[in-house]
């Protein structure tokens, strides 16, 4: 099967255009029963922040498309590491110079930086002027002995060849005349973005190059590079860039595009991944609330367009509300939202009476199961609109009795009421028949019973329905409410 690689650099989180590449890698490894490898950037050493690598690999993890081979797991072609790779670049570009693909080039910082200037004066695009292309082995001789620092650049030569790009099709880009000769090894013994990632496709067997638009002017570049070494090129395709609903580019500046802030804010890994899709192209159909199952299912590759992908993260709560209500309703994804929600409602409301009875699993699934569709996050079930839930009120029958004198009668008839209703309370229902318990009270208005209701199961004067509050709370749990503040 195919073998395709995601290589991230390591110099911050991961950010859902990273996910966004890495996924479509993920789908097509498994859609071909091929392998998703995940390889550290890490040459641009200045910019690594450590713990970044493992951070990354922890949110494919977290995201559901764990590599087959990475730092992490190891695997038959690593190290995955690219500095832990120098040998490997070290022998390829000696193998460029001996050929004579490449050269030494012993120009200094300085006058690199006269060259950019004066390039920027005229207006034009910098570019190396490829003067030591040019030096006789007698003088490289001469300047190695000098001691001279010296990079090894690859020569440009005219005449590529065009390329069939699996998603833009036909392509090529004469860089000789648009660019100097790139440094591939540069003085440290390290390599620059073009060679690594040639070497490394290479060595690490990838057949199929799945990359960001940005690259795509660079692959005539790194074709010239496998022809030099008489390599076999991989397949190359260009996915269009994740964009702004408006067209700009996704703000890195605000941190809110960055994988672990949705993980913390407890959106679902599912949701992210059918968000980023839906707003992009490559698969059969356009829905909302697809699993990694169906998106691995539904795609191909051919039907990646060229266009932008415009992603709507207003909508993202939409798709986290739908992805929520299929792990309420699947019995094993639910038990673990049961112990998360546990959690979330010891961490809110710890520190107030919370009665053990009300973080029982029972309890606790059925209030899921009965808002399940109406919240968008987990973390909405312990808002305060929903407090009532987990704190039992202290409210005694002389404060009820100021509201209504009939508080012993009306309660007494609302257990009774909750006696009869087993499991199969609904608003609707249970809104006609406070209506007709209403009728049986002497003197007290509907409006005060309700009220009255209210602060017996709530100990407060606003929140969601009466009716809604009392389905969500279970028969069990409002007779017991209802009994404490007649009692008490």
């Amino acid at each position: 099967g195919p073998r395709v690689r995601f290589g991230p650099s390591p110099t911050g989180f991961l950010h859902l255009g990273g996910l966004r590449t890495a996924l479509y890698n993920y789908i097509f490894a498994k859609k071909h029963q091929g392998t998703f490898i995940l390889r550290v950037e890490d040459t641009d050493q200045n910019r690594v922040v450590p713990g970044a690598a493992e951070a990354i690999e922890d949110m494919l993890d977290w995201a559901g498309i764990a590599p087959d081979e990475s730092p992490g797991r190891g695997g038959p072609r690593g190290p995955y590491v690219q500095s832990l790779r120098l040998e490997l670049y070290r022998g390829a570009g000696a193998a460029l110079l001996d050929s004579g693909a490449a050269y030494r080039c012993f120009c200094t910082p300085r006058r690199l930086e006269l060259l950019r200037r004066d390039a920027l004066r005229c207006q034009q695009t910098p570019r190396y002027d490829n003067r030591c292309r040019h030096l006789t082995p007698t003088e490289v001789a001469q300047k190695l002995s000098q001691g001279l620092d010296c990079v090894i650049r690859f020569r440009l030569e005219k005449g590529v060849e065009p390329f069939q790009d699996l998603v833009y099709g036909w392509n090529r880009h004469e860089v000789a005349e648009v660019e100097g000769d790139p440094v591939i090894l540069k003085g440290d013994g390290f390599p620059t973005y073009h060679l690594a990632n040639v070497v490394d496709d290479h060595y690490m067997g990838i057949t199929h190059v799945l990359r960001g638009t940005e690259w795509l002017t660079s692959t005539s570049k790194h074709l010239l590079l496998y022809k030099a070494f008489g390599w076999e090129p991989p397949q190359f395709g260009h996915l269009p860039l994740l964009l702004n609903k408006d067209g700009g580019k996704l703000s890195k500046r605000q941190g809110d595009i960055f994988l672990e802030r949705f993980a913390r804010d407890g959106f679902l890994p599912e949701a992210l991944l059918d968000i980023i899709t839906n707003c992009g192209s490559g698969f059969t159909e356009k829905q909302m609330g697809r699993t990694l199952e169906e998106l691995i299912s539904q795609f191909e590759i051919g039907r990646i367009t060229t266009h932008s992908a415009l992603l709507d993260l207003e909508m993202l709560p939409e798709f986290n509300r739908i992805h929520l209500s299929r792990h309420i309703e699947n019995e094993g994804l639910r038990q673990r939202l049961v112990r998360e929600l546990q959690g979330l409602v010891e961490q809110v409301y710890g520190d107030q009476q919370v009665d053990p009875d009300v973080l029982e699993k029972e309890y606790v699934e059925r209030v899921l199961l009965l808002r399940k569709g109406h919240i968008s996050l987990l973390k909405n079930l312990v808002s305060s609109d929903y407090s009532y839930l987990w704190v039992r009120p202290s409210v005694s029958r002389q404060n009820l009795q100021t509201i209504s004198a009939e508080v012993d009668e009306i309660g007494k008839l609302v257990i009774g009421l909750m006696t009869g209703q087993a499991a199969a309370l609904t608003v609707e229902e249970l809104n006609k028949n406070l209506k007709s318990l209403q009728k049986q009270t002497r003197e007290t208005k509907y409006s005060s019973m309700m009220q009255l209701l209210r602060m017996a199961l709530t100990g407060q004067k606003h929140g969601p329905s009466v009716a809604e509050m009392m389905v969500t709370l279970g028969p069990k749990e409002v007779s017991g409410r209802i009994h404490r503040a007649l009692c008490s």
